[in-house]
């Protein structure tokens, strides 16, 4: 649990200091409601994450069943949804308030809120991908050493898959950040009435974060 509270802290602030910074209320009660929101994201998916693993030791499931899915298969793909989850929540002023969306030369032309909500899904789906696949691409390869018995203590074992997590890790970093562009487009005929009045050009701008 506290290793997932670590975990979701830190990702939780990166997301906060690299989010879109279109302000549409005062800027306090901005800053207060997500802190507050991302308080709760923090707590609610470390506790989501740490709860088949405590389950599984409170009630003694000890069947090699049980302990494949809970130990091996789940929490790659629950990391990964609860990453997209603490993104969702903490960014949810981009696309409650809107963000600015720009035409090709950087003027300004709107808010948007639909051109918000694209932004956070783009960067919730890059961020479940990255660590849902650093988590499970790991153990997938280590199986494949265990069989081949290259390595053949717990130690040596440990050591092989911290390794391949900061492989992988290093490798998918980049594949996530490339998934979406940081300059989003998003075609005018998309955006509300009032943007769509404002300007004649078919495709407009926006800054996605990370």
């Amino acid at each position: 649990l506290f290793l997932q509270f670590v975990f979701h802290t830190y990702t939780t602030g990166f997301t906060l200091l690299n989010g879109n910074g279109t302000t549409k209320v005062e800027e306090y009660s901005l800053q207060q409601n997500q802190v507050l929101c991302s308080l709760g994201a923090i707590s609610y998916a470390a506790c989501i994450g740490a709860f088949p693993l405590i389950f599984m030791n409170r009630y003694t499931l000890k069947s090699s069943l049980t302990q494949l899915v809970i130990k091996k298969l789940l929490p790659a793909p629950l990391l990964g949804l609860m990453s997209a989850f603490t993104v969702a929540v903490v960014r949810s002023p981009e696309f409650e308030n809107g963000i600015e969306v720009m035409d090709r030369n950087g003027k300004v032309v709107g808010v948007s809120q639909k051109a918000g909500e694209k932004a956070v899904k783009e960067t919730a789906l890059s961020r479940a991908v990255l660590f849902g696949t650093t988590f499970l691409l790991p153990d997938v390869l280590l199986r494949f050493v265990e069989r081949t018995k290259l390595a053949k203590t717990p130690r040596t074992l440990a050591s092989v898959r911290m390794l391949l997590i900061t492989a992988v890790l290093a490798g998918m970093l980049p594949v996530s950040l490339s998934m979406f562009p940081q300059c989003g487009e998003i075609k005018r005929a998309d955006l509300e009435p009032e943007i769509l009045s404002s300007t004649e050009e078919t495709e407009l701008f926006y800054n996605r974060g990370i």
